[in-house]
């Protein structure tokens, strides 16, 4: 709980920082005070789901599934915002793919921890269960947590003891199936991949964003240029320094030791989730704190490797820090969730 406050302190402080950029809007609240309105939300969240038995959330993951659904759907028909990714309630955006995280971590722990996952036959149960929200959240476009989804789904499948051989057969049919995959992405996402693997082939362009995001992290130097110093962000080099590209807003004012503690409270983070889950004997429960574990874990490594210009752009917030009441949300509803696994484990 501790990391978790000083995670999300920190992602105040970097919004408070990005809100002085020059390209901030002048109207409206600044992103700092919005993200700050969430957290109190997200507090609220936690306080009443921490004594949430987590073993409740069996119950209600088909409604969860069926829900979840129909918002992904609501998304394709009237979707608003970048890319369409949003539903419009009343002064605040609700961004389903979001939610569909953890509605899938929930239902795929629930049909894996009742079935006889050695069963080839279980396991494609988990591949339809899985791919219905993969393709809705795809084709919205929204490939970077489509994506996360397949990673939590071979994970989870793997520790509730799915055959490597059938892993395998279904890793062998995604690689087949791959070119169609590729026939049915939007343009700008194709760009994304082939500029990855050189941007300087459009520096100005597509290549843009990964160029000055790899700028910006080695401005920073050692120490870091000092807080609200920050050049790159500040004149507006970098777009999307409060959301995808935080990491660099860090990278820059903090430098290196910056990054170094971020890292660190990231390990401990996860390693306290990590002890939490494998002391839990429920099978059910011991998949959500996995499937939690694993989507932290993803979208960790992947937002940082993005900024670092390692792995493509994805559009995948940074837990805690990004700019984003939806994803934000969904970090304290894990949080939650992980304690009540530790609360119930210690009454045992």
């Amino acid at each position: 709980m501790i990391i978790t406050s000083v995670l999300t302190a920190l992602g105040i402080l970097l919004l408070y920082s990005a809100s002085r950029s020059v390209s901030s809007v002048a109207s409206g609240l600044p992103v700092y005070i919005k993200q700050a309105i969430w957290v109190i939300f997200g507090i609220l969240i936690f306080l009443w789901l921490k004594n949430f038995d987590y073993r409740h959330w069996s119950k209600f993951s088909h409604i969860m599934y069926f829900l979840i659904l129909i918002l992904l759907l609501i998304v394709l028909a009237i979707g608003t915002g970048r890319a369409g990714r949003w539903i419009r309630i009343g002064w605040f955006n609700f961004q389903p793919s979001e939610f569909a995280k953890f509605v899938l971590i929930v239902v795929l722990a629930r049909y894996f921890s009742l079935r006889n996952i050695q069963r080839f036959t279980t396991l494609l149960g988990g591949v339809l269960i899985t791919g219905i929200p993969f393709l809705l959240i795809l084709i919205q476009p929204n490939l970077g947590t489509a994506f996360l989804l397949i990673i939590i789904f071979f994970t989870m499948a793997y520790l509730a003891g799915a055959q490597r051989k059938h892993l395998l057969i279904l890793i062998i049919a995604g690689i087949l199936i791959s070119p169609f995959l590729w026939m049915g992405l939007k343009d700008y996402q194709k760009q994304r991949i082939s500029i990855f693997l050189n941007p300087w082939k459009d520096p100005l362009g597509k290549g843009y964003n990964i160029l000055q995001s790899k700028i910006t992290i080695g401005s920073g130097g050692i120490i870091g240029k000092g807080f609200l110093k920050g050049t790159q962000t500040k004149l507006a080099f970098l777009p999307e320094f409060h959301t995808d590209f935080i990491f660099c807003l860090l990278a820059e004012e903090f430098g290196l030791a910056g990054v170094m503690v971020l890292l660190f409270l990231y390990y401990v983070f996860l390693t306290q989730a990590l002890k939490i889950t494998i002391t839990t004997q429920d099978p059910f429960g011991r998949l959500i704190g996995t499937g939690i574990m694993v989507m932290f874990l993803t979208q960790i490594f992947v937002n940082i490797g993005m900024a670092c210009g390692i792995l493509p752009v994805a559009g995948i917030p940074l837990p805690f820090l990004s700019y984003g009441g939806s994803a934000l949300i969904v970090c304290f509803i894990c949080v939650a969730t992980v304690y009540n696994l530790w609360k119930n484990t210690t009454l045992f």
